[in-house]
């Protein structure tokens, strides 16, 4: 687990700072316009590392260490060192995959922010529960351990929820487009996920 650990690291590192530093906190969160109008790509990446408060971090942290070292742990078995390079373009690529529909649909708002690195967390969550269906997750307060494949079908809705609501920073649109993502990719890394998904879920 070790490329989970570092990330999970460098990602409470940056954002704990960036509570208390307003200009790092803006300088790295998510602004379509920013980045078409002034040319400040790395926010497609950036704003992964900052968020809007604790809960949002440990909520984000906790779901990666839950689900990353199984998609982390199931990469290396099967693909060695290439594994980690896999793992990394999963965790990546749900970054900047996750913020296109919200780029090409708020370009042109200097108003629309957000931040968090749920939408490649989601694209980790959605390939464990690919590649290990039958896992599962402890959420407080619930007493007993919900089916992974449960757990992300309720993160996908509570995703839709919020961002139709539109309250808050978080980008909850980036759930659903990393979900793709992470879905997607695993396919095609291992072709074979889907018959062996489907029947680990039913014997």
């Amino acid at each position: 687990m070790i490329l989970t650990f570092i990330i999970i690291i460098a990602t409470a590192i940056i954002s704990i700072a960036a509570f208390n530093n307003t200009e790092l906190f803006n300088k790295l969160k998510f602004n379509a316009y920013q980045i078409k109008h002034s040319g400040e790509k790395w926010r497609f990446f950036s704003y992964a590392l900052v968020h809007s408060g604790w809960i949002h971090l440990i909520i984000n942290m906790y779901v990666l260490y839950s689900f990353g070292g199984v998609v982390e742990r199931f990469f290396s078995v099967n693909f060695g060192a290439l594994g980690l390079l896999y793992y990394a373009l999963l965790y990546l690529g749900g970054v900047l995959f996750s913020t296109l529909f919200d780029f090409g649909k708020h370009k042109n708002d200097m108003y629309y922010n957000a931040v968090g690195a749920s939408g490649a967390v989601s694209a980790v969550v959605f390939s464990s529960i690919l590649v290990f269906p039958s896992g599962s997750i402890f959420l407080f307060p619930i007493p007993f351990p919900l089916p992974s494949w449960v757990f992300g079908i309720a993160y996908l809705i509570y995703s839709a929820y919020m961002g139709k609501k539109g309250v808050d920073n978080i980008g909850h649109n980036a759930h659903f487009w990393g979900a793709i993502f992470g879905i997607v990719l695993t396919i095609i890394i291992v072709p074979n996920v889907i018959p062996n998904f489907f029947s680990s879920l039913f014997n």
